[in-house]
């Protein structure tokens, strides 16, 4: 008799006990479940983005520079991110993305609860697959530093994405999630974050232009920023654009012609890296950024949380009243007339060893204990013979030329030498009535020269300063057509130098005319140096200008911020306007935090400014400045004036131009003053910084778009009531208007021959 198994049949207390456990253990598995949800939700698992992050979603967003035709300029930012509006996507963007990473997007909730059980599926039986929704991408990107690699800790980081992904789906529309996901991803190249930036920096467009092809290259990059980066990986990038394109046919978004079409299409990159120093004016954007700062700390303003702005983070609108037009063609005026004068300068110092004498040993002996390679040398513990050695080795280097960069061998000494042999240049434009400042262009390259000519920058201003000392004169009763002494005299302890150019006596018009020494040194020493220094300052001169005569000729420095702004005065009837970097500075979400209201002060009588720029005109019309008229130095016809300037030994070349509407300064010279031009027919004002002046205002009379006039300078509101044309004057003292500064002594000017 067989004997029957002792498990051949389950009692129904077997199959009771056996439900039971299951249902325990079914109950128990989706109680830790619940249970593991509700931590990671209270955060024990790491904190959640609250309802206001929900809100505000933080992200590191750059900063925008605005020009005044709300151009950007350039950014501030940790991660090279800009924001777009749904609006500005393109529809093969969306359709590509919604096709390859979320099909059922528009359906779920924040989790595709189908997909995630495939995805959990496929994973265990060793098919990777991704489950995560756009939403859950988003959540990972904005409130995640990155993707856990321990899967442990990833599996708490999934919950956490299901968590705030649904929150979000609560919180924004479709279109909304969409816009912010575009916004944040991460394309691995070159600090490139969010669509904006990769449209820039792979296909030099912007969002709203991209094509399906091009929409399928950036999105395809999603699944791995380096896999199938176009740049480092040409192969992968063409594979997966086309398996995105598919995707997008399939989805009914692209037809079997237009698919036919886009997938056998070459990638077509047009590169376009943004770094700090690459586009226009990189100079103005350093300078921008030092301002914005000390301007947000001297007004104490902050977030609303009390935390301070960071202007790398916080996706602030910088609007600007730089001229994005305007700014090129001063950049192409200055490549323009510096390559020329380069090379005058090279053929100069060709044959000679520029650092023979024992002055300029000591600037390249200052110059090797600045560079980063002797600090880091030093610091690391090198001896002064083991710094030797290695400053005259040889080694690869990039250099700058006006042709572009150059790769090099060269010893790091040589390169010091090479590099104060380069001469620099620097130019600001600025609207006289509003102080708003057009260009800003503080070298000759961002890259290799950053410290910047326009306001960090004070070199001696030479003859450039003469003007302050007329117009002191003028804003007293004299005439522009009173004659003074042209002649070499001693005042106290100074003998001016010079040379005679339009004979002795010589009419104050004629003397800024020829910019004569001789006949300036006599004004100051009648006027007096204090009254000019005071005037000087009351002009918007902020460095240092001592109570002496010589500051008649310009011995002090200055900043071509600063000139352009004094000289301003004189075309805006005798009023400063402080010169304006910033207009106003809204948040991310467009809210207004800082705006600028420029200093106004009134410096020179009306009338006697107008004089001034009478005198001015003359400088142009005949003068020092005449070269404007030629052909090859701008050929401008219209009413202009300005002043040229040179310094000892050729050190510093200026010309500050004046217009109606436009007040341009131009300095050039060496890095330091100690090299120069040997001679005046490169070296001057009239030679090294007036052409860079004249190139730049053809450009803009050019474009009419600008709507720069070549109407003549205004007259004062009140007329005039002095005789400035000379044929007519009698020689008598004549008065000024009733809101001048007071008038020199009837004593002096009986002394002076009235």
């Amino acid at each position: 008799m067989k004997r029957e198994s002792k498990n051949s049949k389950l009692t129904s207390e077997d199959i009771k006990r056996y439900t039971r456990r299951f249902w325990l253990f079914f109950i128990g598995v989706i109680s830790i479940g619940v249970l593991i949800l509700f931590c990671a939700r209270i955060g024990l698992f790491g904190e959640l983005p609250s309802f206001a992050d929900l809100e505000n979603p933080k992200s590191n967003l750059a900063s925008e520079i605005l020009t005044d035709d709300n151009k950007v300029l350039g950014t501030y930012y940790l991660q090279n991110r800009s924001n777009v509006k749904y609006s500005e996507l393109s529809p093969f963007l969306i359709e590509a993305l919604i096709a390859t990473e979320d099909k059922r997007f528009y359906d779920h909730s924040g989790i595709d609860y189908s997909r995630t059980i495939t995805s959990v599926f496929h994973t265990l039986t060793g098919r990777k697959q991704g489950g995560s929704t756009i939403t859950q991408q988003l959540a990972l990107n904005l409130f995640s530093e990155r993707r856990e690699r321990n899967p442990l800790k990833r599996i708490l980081q999934k919950l956490q994405e299901w968590i705030t992904a649904v929150r979000l789906e609560r919180n924004y529309t479709k279109e909304e999630i969409i816009m912010m996901y575009f916004n944040t991803v991460d394309f691995g190249y070159k600090n490139t974050y969010g669509i904006k930036s990769a449209s820039k920096t792979f296909f030099s467009t912007t969002p709203d232009k991209l094509t399906a092809d091009q929409a399928a290259i950036l999105v395809g990059m999603l699944k791995g920023p380096t896999l199938y980066s176009p740049v480092r990986n040409e192969e992968n990038a063409l594979k997966r654009r086309n398996q995105v394109l598919l995707n997008m046919h399939n989805a009914g978004f692209l037809t079997e012609a237009q698919y036919e079409h886009d997938k056998t299409k070459p990638i077509g990159l047009k590169l376009n890296i943004s770094t700090y120093g690459e586009g226009l004016a990189a100079y103005f954007r350093a300078s921008l950024k030092d301002e914005i700062k000390k301007e947000f700390k001297r007004l104490a303003i902050t977030k609303p949380d009390g935390t301070p702005y960071d202007l790398d983070r916080d996706g602030l609108k910088i609007y600007t009243p730089i001229n994005y037009t305007m700014q090129q063609y001063a950049e192409e005026a200055q490549k323009e007339w510096m390559m020329v004068l380069q090379r005058e300068f090279n053929k100069q110092w060709r044959n000679k060893d520029a650092f023979s004498n024992a002055e300029r040993k000591k600037l390249l002996e200052s110059g090797m204990r600045r560079s980063d390679r002797y600090l880091q040398m030093k610091e690391d513990g090198a001896t002064d013979e083991e710094i030797k050695k290695a400053f005259n080795t040889k080694v690869k280097m990039e250099i700058f030329t006006w042709k572009g960069n150059v790769d090099t061998l060269m010893t790091p000494l040589d390169s010091i030498k090479y590099n104060k042999l380069i001469l620099r240049n620097a130019i600001m434009a600025m609207e006289p009535q509003t102080g708003h400042i057009k260009v800003w262009v503080g070298g000759v390259n961002f890259e290799h020269y950053k410290y910047d000519q326009v306001k960090q920058g004070t070199r001696q201003v030479g003859s450039t300063a003469k003007p302050f000392t007329y117009a002191v004169a003028i804003d007293n009763g004299y005439s522009p057509c009173f004659s003074v002494p042209n002649y070499q005299q001693t005042y106290g302890n100074w003998t001016p130098r010079g040379v005679v150019q339009g004979g002795s006596p010589i009419t104050l018009k004629n003397a800024i005319k020829y910019s004569q020494n001789f006949a300036t040194a006599y004004v100051i020493n009648e006027v007096g140096a204090a009254n000019v220094a005071e005037l000087t300052k009351k002009m918007g001169i902020t460095s240092e200008v001592p109570n002496y005569p010589s500051i008649a000729l310009g011995a002090y420095d200055a900043s071509v911020y600063d000139m352009v702004g004094a000289y301003s005065a004189f075309v805006n009837h005798g009023t400063w306007v402080e010169p304006t970097m910033i207009l106003r500075i809204e948040d991310k979400n467009g809210s207004p935090i800082y705006e600028r209201t420029p200093k106004v002060v009134k410096a020179l009588n009306s009338e006697s400014a107008y004089i001034m720029v009478e005198m001015l005109k003359g400088v142009v019309d005949g003068g020092t400045g005449s070269r404007l008229r030629r052909k090859e130095f701008g050929g401008l016809t219209n009413p202009i004036g300005g002043k040229t300037g040179t310094t000892n030994d050729n050190s510093d070349a200026w010309f500050i131009g004046i217009t109606p509407q436009l007040v341009t300064g131009v300095w050039t010279g060496a890095e330091d003053r100690g090299i120069s031009f040997s001679n005046m027919q490169y070296g001057q004002g009239a030679a090294a910084a007036l052409p860079v002046f004249g190139l730049f205002m053809r450009k803009v009379y050019d474009d009419q778009s600008l709507h720069y006039t070549k109407e003549d300078f205004p007259k004062p509101p009140g007329g005039l009531s002095r005789v400035i044309d000379c044929s007519q004057y009698q020689g008598e003292y004549q008065g000024h208007s009733s809101d001048s500064q007071p008038s020199i002594q009837t004593e002096q000017e009986e002394r002076l021959g009235f």
